[in-house]
């Protein structure tokens, strides 16, 4: 199959049972989400990376961070830059682990709790947004199918490339 994109057309060759082009439309949804994410964050708020991490700490305070990576399906060294940035943002605390010396635990901040506080009324907001014109029935079925890809497609480290 071929795709030419021009602008906001997309036109498929050789395709012709592409009816609801899927990827195309994930990943399109995916960018548009994520830009206007990322001009809320512009004005003052925390990154959506951020906001799972303070989410996951809400119920999770002082889990190891391989843990955290594991829960925000982040490997290592996007674990590492998101601790570091959401700990210079003082929303939370690095702690070395009581058992062992190599392994930190990350604890929210009282800042992090209210940050985590206003991410969660925005996101409620944003979820109102995102479900808008759809019933409960519609959206149980996308977030299925969404949640599915996880298993369809696993991370690397999880065996299949």
């Amino acid at each position: 199959m071929i795709i030419f994109a021009c602008e906001r057309n997309l036109t498929l060759y050789d395709a012709p049972d592409m009816e609801h082009r899927l990827v195309y439309l994930l990943n399109v949804g995916q960018r548009r989400l994520q830009r206007w994410s990322q001009a809320r964050t512009a004005a003052g708020g925390v990154t959506s990376a951020q906001a799972g991490l303070l989410f996951f700490l809400g119920s999770n305070d002082g889990a190891l961070t391989s843990e955290a990576a594991a829960a925000l399906d982040l490997g290592a060294p996007g674990m590492s830059g998101l601790a570091d940035r959401t700990e210079r943002a003082g929303l939370i605390e690095r702690r070395p682990d009581e058992n062992d010396g190599r392994a930190s635990r990350l604890w929210l901040t009282e800042a992090g709790r209210l940050a985590r506080q206003r991410s969660k009324a925005s996101m409620k907001a944003l979820n109102t947004r995102l479900t808008e014109g759809f019933t409960a029935a519609e959206i149980d079925v996308v977030a299925r199918w969404l949640t599915s890809l996880q298993t369809k497609f696993p991370a690397a480290d999880e065996g299949e490339v």
